[in-house]
């Protein structure tokens, strides 16, 4: 028992290293130095600095107090300067060191501004060139006045985690500092037809369900939205479910907060939708796999396929299948074969018994993959991390018990 003991207590300590040695806070970065107060205020007002601590591989390029006047002055709103600072954040790392290392001395690299969905082409990507005199210089790619700040200092650098740069200048486009909506100013069905998806904004307002959605927006609000070659294809099917049925199914599509894709893919597990109530459990399980998120709903597997819309806190994603919930389609697998004496049962007795879903709502073969029930199923998560974990834990008890 006393080398059980320690194992865990070992294996405790090694788990909160693992989590420290991976973890860094943007917000206590910056507070070291009062010049960078007031970019380090907007990150946090703005939500920026959430996602910039959930993200693995991140580059911000910080601007001290006297050029953050040069937006603040300006009088714009609170969602334009996130869209501004959005375009400090890079998708990459470099250090001071990559910064003079750059091939062919000019690259161009993603900002966050870019997944936004206002990036118009590549107005969201950030060029960064190494100039004469070993000065680098930045600018937005598609703005015509150029390389307009460069590189003054280093302030923080994690190698290939995360590095903080300070740069003389705020970047800023006409796409960022376009008027931009409050989340409550923003209609999710107009925004749906826009981005390719009015067959699933026409379930939305069919059932009702898009005051569901629109009320849920400014606490936060996740969107599956199925193609419209997806809802064509399950239209049949949809019109056959009752009433409740098809409300249920079309808040099944959605979560009440805001998920950025970094933050599904760090993460597997089951989560809640707009159709969990009580008894009603009506989650599906997120599956990440190197790039790609996978939602399973033990009836089908939907992959996501990109973001049509990142404003926090509302983000929409493209998904290939229309997700069918096992509250609704029982899962076949789990579904006992029938009875030899149910011949004599009318063909629709079965559909009577099961208030939830009629079988003609049962999924068919084009609808996707059964997955085994869930009380039976064991779902093993591994990733590179957890392996690396598994191997100092192995190691820590053949030493704990020579």
């Amino acid at each position: 028992m006393a080398y059980l003991r320690r194992a865990a207590t070992a294996l405790i300590l090694i788990m909160q290293l693992f989590t420290l040695s991976n973890a860094h806070n943007i917000t206590k970065i910056l507070a070291k130095d009062p010049d960078f107060s007031t970019f380090n205020h907007y990150l946090s007002a703005t939500h920026l600095a959430d996602e910039i601590n959930r993200r693995q591989t991140i580059t911000v390029l910080a601007v001290d107090n006297s050029a953050m006047n040069s937006i603040l002055s300006k009088g714009y709103s609170l969602y334009t300067i996130r869209n501004i600072l959005s375009l400090h954040v890079l998708v990459d790392y470099f250090g001071a060191k990559k910064l003079h290392q750059i091939t062919d001395g000019s690259t161009s690299t993603a900002s966050m501004f870019q997944s936004t969905g206002s990036a118009t082409g590549t107005s969201g990507y950030v060029n960064i060139t190494d100039i004469k005199g070993g000065k680098v210089a930045f600018g937005v790619q598609e703005d015509d006045s150029r390389l307009t700040a460069h590189y003054v200092k280093s302030i923080f650098e994690k190698a290939y985690n995360i590095s903080v740069l300070h740069i003389s200048q705020v970047l800023t486009s006409p796409e960022a500092e376009a008027p931009t909506a409050s989340p409550s100013d923003l209609i999710l069905t107009a925004i749906l037809e826009k981005q390719g998806c009015k067959a699933f904004s026409d379930m939305l307002k069919s059932t009702g369900a898009d005051k569901t959605f629109q009320d849920t927006v400014d606490g936060g609000l996740t969107v599956f939205c199925p193609s419209d070659s997806a809802v064509g294809k399950f239209a049949p099917k949809f019109k056959a479910l009752s009433a409740a049925n098809k409300t249920a199914l079309v808040l099944y599509h959605g979560m009440p907060v805001y998920q950025s894709l970094q933050m599904l893919r760090s993460g597997n597990g089951a989560v809640n939708t707009l159709a969990t109530e009580g008894n009603n459990k009506f989650d599906f399980t997120v599956q990440n796999d190197g790039e790609d998120v996978t939602l399973e709903t033990d009836v089908v597997t939907a992959k996501i396929m990109g973001t049509l819309k990142d404003q926090e806190p509302l983000i929409i994603y493209k998904v290939d299948k229309v997700l069918l919930p096992r509250e609704i389609y029982k899962a076949v697998k789990a579904a006992a074969p029938a009875p030899k004496s149910s011949k004599h049962k009318p063909k629709n007795a079965e559909a009577d018994e099961d208030a939830d879903g009629p079988s003609a709502d049962a999924p068919g073969d084009d609808d996707g993959e059964v997955a085994d029930d869930k009380n039976g199923a064991i779902h093993v998560m591994v990733s590179r991390s957890s392996v690396f974990v598994l191997a100092i834990v192995c190691l820590c008890f053949g030493v704990l018990l020579m």
